[in-house]
């Protein structure tokens, strides 16, 4: 008699498959994207589950849940890691998550300023805005990427302080543009009665405010400090009145 083979049975959390698809456009920024791109309706449709929409399209739901938890990432940097470690940590969790989240943001906001033109607190101008930080932080993360990078990464040279005070006068430049996208959207906070898409908007743009001022922070005050002339090290995070961690 043969032995029976049992199927594995994959145990998808509940916690996340049981919210409602609009709740978790909301929590987790960057799930928009994924909905949109599985034709998942978080707006008008966001009040059924997740389970239950990925039946409803035949999603395999453990699939779509392990792509969902990816978007919950960490901060911590490596402990007391080297430069090269650094550099991927600011590479990984940093760059790659600017060039992910822009577009999205992007999006949205052009769709809340177009269907939501004659609300009074519509943000007139946030698409306009995130495209101009986009093409800034591009080209920033291009220069780090094929200039600063691969200097530090081979030791550092005495003439890579000069660069590296480009970068950091970008940095108070990405600050400036922070301290206006907070006061466009009342520092991320959505209006009563806000649809879906207008408050996953606001809390892409609450992440994209805290990842570009740690972003900044671990460069300027981190990695940046270990090949320049010591009366840099106490430079802050560039972002202004809005950041503490010079203090």
């Amino acid at each position: 008699m043969n032995a029976r083979i049992e199927t594995p049975v994959i145990e998808v959390p509940s916690a996340l498959a049981d919210q409602p698809i609009g709740q978790i456009a909301v929590a987790l920024p960057g799930a928009t994207a994924i909905f949109r791109r599985l034709k998942l309706d978080f707006c008008c449709g966001g009040q059924i589950s997740l389970r239950q929409a990925a039946l409803d399209k035949q999603i395999d739901l453990s699939t779509l849940v392990q792509e969902l938890a990816a978007l919950d990432r960490s901060d911590d940097a490596p402990p007391a890691g080297t430069s090269p470690e650094l550099i991927d940590h600011i590479l990984e969790r940093y760059h790659a998550v600017h060039r992910e989240q822009l577009p999205e943001l992007i999006r949205m906001a052009r769709r809340v300023e177009a269907v939501h033109r004659d609300h009074p607190a519509v943000p007139t101008g946030l698409a306009d805005l995130l495209e101009q930080a986009q093409v800034e932080l591009l080209d920033h993360m291009e220069k780090e990427e094929q200039i600063i990078f691969p200097n530090l990464r081979a030791g550092g040279t005495a003439m890579i302080a000069y660069p590296i005070g480009i970068m950091r006068q970008e940095h108070t430049s990405h600050g400036e543009m922070l301290e206006h996208l907070m006061g466009m959207t009342q520092d991320a906070t959505p209006p009563d009665g806000a649809c879906n898409t207008w408050r996953a908007l606001y809390a892409g743009i609450a992440q994209l405010h805290d990842d570009l001022i740690n972003h900044i922070h671990l460069e300027n005050n981190v990695l940046f400090p270990r090949f320049e002339p010591q009366p840099m090290a106490q430079a802050g995070c560039g972002s202004g009145s809005g950041c503490g961690c010079a203090g």
